[in-house]
């Protein structure tokens, strides 16, 4: 039996077909790629970044956005291609800027998101950020382990390179330059951390090794900043 033929649609089409939409979807190139339901881990990293954020963004003016605002990166000469997604988390400083008039698709973020997944890590780490490198707006693009504590920032400096960091377990922080911030792992991992399976040292215990699941102590992860 013959494959059927993939179904190709203007960015139009598609505007229109996802805001009647139940479930959301990504455009890439002309193709829909419907989007999966998240972890119990996924979720609950999520949560903790994004109040995080928004506890130091909201009071300097920043907007910070949840996964349900779709953003737009457009086709140029040199990238043929354009893609609407929805990040995890999006931050803007300024005056946002939207697609059309429905301002449900945003074209300016300076901070970009994602939490990882084993379906999604490999796209988050190669087509989508070469995809995000095409927003001028775009300063810095955050990678999150969703189950251990580990977090990774690309921040693009004045010459247009992305300067990698990171950083590692509970007691971990990491600047996240584009809004002058310092972000706590034991602050976004506050409530993943009291989920059975967390791996408060990655894959392996600090003496090198093999990590054994063990639960992290509930009252060890009361944040003082």
């Amino acid at each position: 039996m013959s494959a059927l033929p993939k179904q190709y649609l203007s960015e139009e089409q598609y505007l229109a077909q996802e805001r009647l939409a139940p479930h959301k979807s990504e455009y890439y190139d002309g193709e829909i790629f419907a989007m999966a339901g998240a972890s119990r881990y996924h979720n609950s990293t999520t949560s903790g970044i994004f109040y995080a954020l928004c506890k130091h963004c909201l009071p300097r003016g920043c907007d910070v956005y949840g996964s349900d605002m779709r953003v737009y990166v457009g086709a140029t000469p040199i990238r043929g291609k354009s893609l609407y997604t929805y990040p995890d988390i999006t931050v803007v400083c300024g005056e946002p800027t939207f697609s059309d008039n429905e301002e449900d698709t945003l074209t300016n973020p300076l901070l970009i998101v994602e939490v990882l997944s084993e379906t999604t890590e490999r796209y988050d780490r190669t087509t989508k950020f070469q995809m995000y490198k095409g927003l001028e707006s775009l300063h810095e693009y955050v990678l999150v382990a969703q189950q251990e504590p580990f977090i990774e920032t690309f921040y693009r400096n004045g010459n247009n390179e992305w300067i990698y960091s990171s950083a590692s377990g509970l007691e971990g922080s990491l600047a996240l330059a584009s809004i002058d911030c310092i972000l706590h792992l034991q602050e976004v991992y506050i409530q993943t951390a009291r989920m059975a399976g967390f791996r408060p040292n990655g894959f392996f215990n600090g003496d090198g090794t093999p990590l054994r699941d063990t639960p992290v102590n509930p009252e060890s992860l009361e944040f003082k900043p």
